[in-house]
Formats: structure tokens, sequence, C-alpha cells
């Protein structure tokens, strides 16, 4: 209990001295979340699926289009479209935080030998602490809603993209590397133009389970307030509605299939 008292008594002093802060924080991503929101809303359905399935059958071939095709098609059909698009806008809004964070992480952490020391912890610690732990300050910072959902989504999703950041540059040759430096060329340029592109499938894999790992979340974050499909799966939790679970849940189920197929062949191109 003593640690536990630290840790609260840390808490609501940021809550009471950085409030400001927090609401900042809180302005932006609600802008964020609410633009995405807004462009797949008023976005016809079957133009979002026409996109989808078009950048499915581009970079993951037939089978997966026709997949997007079907999977998409049967949201629409459930009921579940705007639920979906909500689910859509969280995820990729996390996502996108999640990466511009995790990516240079990933590289100084690369860089550095002391950072990579720091971090590893850091990181061991967000990836094995139970998601519904993060809810609590979550909650005391953000209050109730969709941000607070999100915040707890970027910490959980984070670690991949930064651990498989700093594996793919870790990994380039060191002949490579060391050719490069002969030939004059400047840390900026060896990170730029060797390093990170050589890196970039393993950076690639990182950010699809990123994605992937923001997805899992939907069902957890609803429980304080994040609108979407899982707001859904616990109203057929919470009422023991077998068929509206099912349904729900299937739709979160083919929602992740698209993207991982669709980021996983990203990846491999």
């Amino acid at each position: 209990m003593i640690l536990g008292e630290y840790i609260e008594e840390a808490i609501n002093w940021l809550t009471e001295n950085f409030s400001g802060v927090f609401d900042a924080i809180n302005s932006f991503m609600s802008g964020l979340i609410g633009g995405i929101e807004m462009f797949w809303m008023k976005t016809p359905f079957y133009i979002v699926i026409a996109l989808f399935t078009g950048i499915a059958y581009w970079k993951a071939g037939k089978s997966n289009a026709i997949i997007t095709l079907l999977g998409l098609s049967y949201i629409y059909a459930a009921g579940f479209w705007d639920e979906t698009m909500q689910t859509l806008s969280l995820v990729l809004a996390s996502a996108i935080i999640a990466l511009a964070i995790g990516i240079p992480l990933g590289i100084w952490s690369a860089k550095n030998h002391t950072v990579n020391k720091i971090s590893r912890p850091i990181l061991d610690f967000m990836q094995t602490m139970p998601a519904f732990v993060y809810l609590i300050p979550a909650v005391l910072f953000f209050g109730l809603g969709t941000v607070p959902g999100a915040f707890a989504t970027i910490i959980f999703a984070m670690p991949p993209v930064v651990r498989l950041t700093t594996l793919g540059i870790l990994q380039v040759p060191k002949d490579i590397v060391e050719a490069t430096t002969a030939f004059g060329a400047t840390p900026k340029q060896l990170l730029f133009k060797v390093q990170i592109p050589l890196a970039m499938p393993t950076i690639l894999a990182g950010v699809n389970q990123t994605i992937m790992m923001a997805l899992s979340m939907v069902v957890i974050a609803s429980m304080i307030g994040a609108k979407g499909l899982g707001e859904i799966v616990l109203q057929g939790i919470s009422q023991l509605r077998i068929g509206l679970g099912f349904e729900s849940g299937l739709a979160v189920v083919l929602l992740a299939i698209i993207l991982d197929r669709i980021t996983q062949n990203i990846g491999k191109k």
C-alpha cells in the first residue's frame, strides 16, 4: 500500500498543478478525434467501402480486397456503421499520436545506449500492466469520454513501435554503416538515407502491432465513455444480450482483420 499511496499522491499533485496542460491536451485530442470522425461520418458509406477495398487490392491482393468488401458490407448491413467509424477514428487518432512519439523515441533509444537501458523497463511496465489500470489516471486527468480512452490507448499501444524501431535500427549491418561513414556521410544522412530505409520493414511491423493493440483497447475504453463498437459490446455484456454482443464483437474482428491485412502488406512491400 505504501507504493500505491505515493502514486496516488503523485497523480493528485499532477491533477492539481497541471490542469491547464491537461485541458490543452484534452482540447487537442478532442479536435483530432472529432476531425477524423467527421471525415468518416460525412463520407458516404459506399465511398468508404470502395476506398478501403481499393487500398486492400493495391497493397494486399485480390483475396484481401474481397474480405474487405464483404466485411465492411456486413458492418453496414448489421447497422454498426456509425459505431465502426467512431472506433476507427479513435484507433487512428491514438495510433497517430503513439507513432509520432514512439518512432523518434525508438530511434533515440537505438542511438543512445543509456536511453535504451532506461526505456526498456518502462516499456516492459507499459506492456505488462493490466490495461484497466490506465483508465484510472486517464479519468482523473481528462474526465469521462473519448479523450481518456485515447490516452489509455496511446500508453498501451506505444511499446511495440518503440521496440521494433530500435530493433530495426540496431539490425542494420555494421559494414554498411561503416562504409557510409567512410564515404563522408553525416550522422543525419546516415540515419535518414541508410538506417531508416533498411529498417523500414521492421518499423512498419511495429506500426502494424501498434494499430492492432490500439484496436484491442476498444472495449476497455468504452468503460469510461469512449464511443464506438466497444460501447455496443459492453451493452451486450451488461444486458446479457448474446446476439448483440456477438454481432458487435464480429464487427470489431472484421475491422481488425482489414486493418491488419492492409498494414501488414504495406510493410512487406
